[in-house]
């Protein structure tokens, strides 16, 4: 088995949540999360799931903009909370993030070529100024950019994709050994989704740099994820090859999440009405029992229990957090249908 670069151990987040009459409760946005991703070879993990099931806060823990409430987070083997102040300098080097808001991730004052600038200053990247400029046009090169016609201008006569892809440069060329992209097309037309993923696949292949590609977009996953992981409520509900995650989806969530993705002939209409319970009513069981029981259209009494652990689906990686699985650890269920 090849050494681990990133592992996460049983991560959980918690917030308490204030509410009308001074009263509080807890509120779990991240449970028990467990993931690998391995030195060698490259690869993009994908995390999946609705809005508020814990994918921005996964991001937060791994970057360190949050701490966590209990588990671990190892990177090459040493625990984050452990480091000491060069270590931290190091990993913040090695691990490198990307935005969804490429509008706000920029300071409308300075001109592009300060963020690059900036960063070569912070990590000591160059020591002339020949190779800075060289350090730069390298990078830009790689996202289809030239630096004479981005660099001196403002971040507002630029668009959205080449900012995007001005971000995806910047992370480049520190040399990463990961990057975290959190919803980076979530602002770019699809005119533009193309050029970005051919910017992250080549940089996997190309260049040996990981990808914790974060997102609620089915459809790009599919095309370049290695790895996913679909979220539920801050828990995991599937996770494997994601090819096979998507075309056999098994927990009911997952079933449900795939067969709601429109599909694109307008011989076919969408008429389904898509009704959800009120949000209490879906948290209700945050402490205990699955979080999808209200939702589920194969609910049990067994699953009021207590959360299920993920359930191997297939002799490889795919697995389910689901009771339906777990008197059959190797299972091929037919679909459940809405």
């Amino acid at each position: 088995m090849p050494p681990m670069l990133l592992e996460i151990r049983n991560a959980t987040k918690t917030y308490r949540q204030r509410s009308i009459g001074g009263k509080s409760r807890e509120v779990i946005a991240l449970q028990d999360f467990n993931l690998s991703i391995p030195e060698r070879p490259a690869s993009i993990i994908t995390i999946a799931g609705e809005s508020g099931s814990g994918k921005t806060t996964l991001a937060q823990l791994i970057l360190g903009f949050t701490g966590l409430s209990s588990g671990q987070i190892l990177y090459k083997g040493q625990d984050l909370t452990q480091v000491n102040a060069q270590q931290l300098k190091d990993y913040r080097r090695e691990v490198q993030a990307v935005f969804q808001d490429p509008f706000g991730v920029y300071n409308p004052f300075y001109r592009i070529q300060h963020i690059f600038h900036m960063v070569i200053d912070n990590f000591k990247l160059s020591q002339n100024k020949a190779d800075t400029r060289h350090m730069i046009e390298e990078a830009l090169n790689v996202v289809g950019l030239r630096g004479d016609d981005v660099l001196l201008k403002y971040p507002h006569q630029l668009s959205g994709g080449q900012r995007q892809r001005i971000m995806m440069a910047r992370a480049y060329m520190i040399r990463p050994k990961l990057i975290v992209a959190d919803e980076p097309f979530s602002m770019v037309d699809a005119s533009l989704r193309a050029s970005i993923l051919d910017v992250m696949l080549r940089l996997k292949a190309e260049a040996g740099i990981s990808f914790l590609y974060i997102t609620h977009d089915l459809s790009t996953a599919y095309q370049i994820g290695d790895q996913i992981y679909i979220l539920y409520q801050g828990a995991v509900a599937e996770c494997g090859n994601t090819v096979r995650v998507i075309d056999q989806p098994q927990h009911p969530y997952v079933q449900l999440l795939v067969d709601s993705v429109p599909e694109p002939d307008p011989d076919i209409k969408w008429e389904d009405e898509i009704v959800l319970p009120p949000e209490e009513e879906m948290r209700k069981s945050i402490h205990s029992g699955c979080r999808f029981y209200p939702r589920c259209p194969k609910r049990m009494d067994r699953c009021l229990e207590a959360q299920p652990p993920l359930f191997p689906i297939d002799e490889q990686d795919h697995q389910a957090s689901c009771y339906l699985y777990e008197n059959h650890p190797v299972a091929n269920p037919p679909r459940v249908t809405s």
